[in-house]
């Protein structure tokens, strides 16, 4: 396994990171113990999660995937060979069963994290996430930004870092990052740090064959400011994978349990999908690994987070760091990109 330094830190992470979010879902407890157990054997140190999860979110489930995570270090306690990730939620419909006041202000950010700490089992977290960003903007894939002059609450980036500065200096946080965040907001978090605010070192956001658009403005943010991308979704929620090709939705699937989501799900998706398996069967490569690998080798990617409800799934998912993409396939993906760019929505 490759490891990273994420940017601004002394944390060398693994270049995959194991996404937790279909834990008390999907999965059970004890199929996220064999999950952890094996990606740990296989060197991956980097786990990230959310108060939120599992997903789809539901008030009767929330937390249980800390939960799950928390029982693995307490059973083992292998709690320091970890590089832990977790996240706080914002403000949207389907967060509304957390708390009573979802925003980043002092109460909240103190409740949530002490919450997540108590599911954990665990006196610190080594990256907490903003899971997405409190004022009213273009996320989730909506493509464009409308603006609204009444937003009750524009972020105030200084008092938010403040907030997160007083859980670093107790130790309960090592380092601080961003999720789902546009450029601009990227550059107020840069630009609120100095000697007394911490600063943002990462920034999870979607990013897969199917959805490049961080790099349009994203990727040089990263580079110039050093600030690590960990990617999400690499596999298009699935579609990557081929399983949905055709319009097949096979039972149990993400697809099938979450049928409103439908950022993968356009035609222009399937086209594009379509065309990457075959470039993936003439390059001796399974869709998954052609998928992953590219996303691996980023130059401003950390980490990619993958996410398995079966174990033969996540194996070859962990097994992708070892796949490297030629420049000819670098160039046929790249052309494929042009005719149909970012079909994501």
């Amino acid at each position: 396994m490759e490891y990273r330094r994420i940017p601004n830190t002394n944390l060398d992470v693994s270049k995959i990171c194991l996404g937790t979010m279909t834990w008390g879902k999907q999965n059970t407890e004890a199929e996220g113990h064999e999950q952890m157990n094996y990606a740990l054997d296989r060197g991956v140190n980097f786990w990230d999660t959310a108060e939120l999860y599992p997903v789809p979110a539901e008030s009767n489930t929330q937390g249980l995937t800390e939960k799950i995570i928390g029982n693995w270090f307490f059973k083992n306690g292998k709690r320091d060979q970890i590089i832990l990730a977790s996240k706080i939620a914002g403000p949207e419909t389907f967060s509304s069963h957390i708390r009573k006041k979802m925003s980043f202000d002092k109460k909240n950010i103190d409740e949530a994290l002490h919450n997540s700490l108590r599911r954990l089992k665990t006196d610190y977290i080594d990256l907490y996430q903003l899971h997405w960003p409190e004022r009213k903007t273009n996320k989730f894939g909506q493509r464009g930004f409308t603006y609204i002059a009444d937003d009750p609450w524009i972020e105030n980036f200084e008092i938010v870092l403040d907030n997160l500065k007083t859980h670093i200096d107790s130790g309960k946080i090592r380092y601080i990052g961003i999720s789902n965040e546009n450029p601009w907001g990227m550059m107020r978090f840069i630009s609120a740090s100095n000697q007394e605010l911490p600063r943002m070192v990462t920034i999870q956001n979607a990013y897969s064959l199917l959805s490049r658009e961080f790099e349009t403005g994203h990727s040089e943010i990263c580079h110039r400011e050093n600030i690590g991308l960990l990617a999400y979704s690499p596999l298009g929620f699935g579609v990557l994978t081929g399983k949905y090709m055709n319009g097949v939705v096979p039972k149990g699937s993400r697809l099938d349990i979450m049928p409103n989501y439908k950022r993968y799900s356009s035609y222009e998706c399937y086209k594009a999908t379509k065309l990457y398996n075959e470039l993936a069967k003439e390059s001796g490569l399974s869709l998954t690994q052609l998928a992953l690998s590219f996303v691996n080798d980023r130059s401003f990617v950390t980490s990619n987070i993958i996410g398995a409800t079966n174990m033969e799934q996540l194996k070859e998912n962990i097994d992708s760091h070892k796949v490297e993409l030629s420049k000819e396939i670098s160039s046929q993906i790249d052309a494929i990109h042009n005719k149909i760019p970012n079909p994501a929505v």
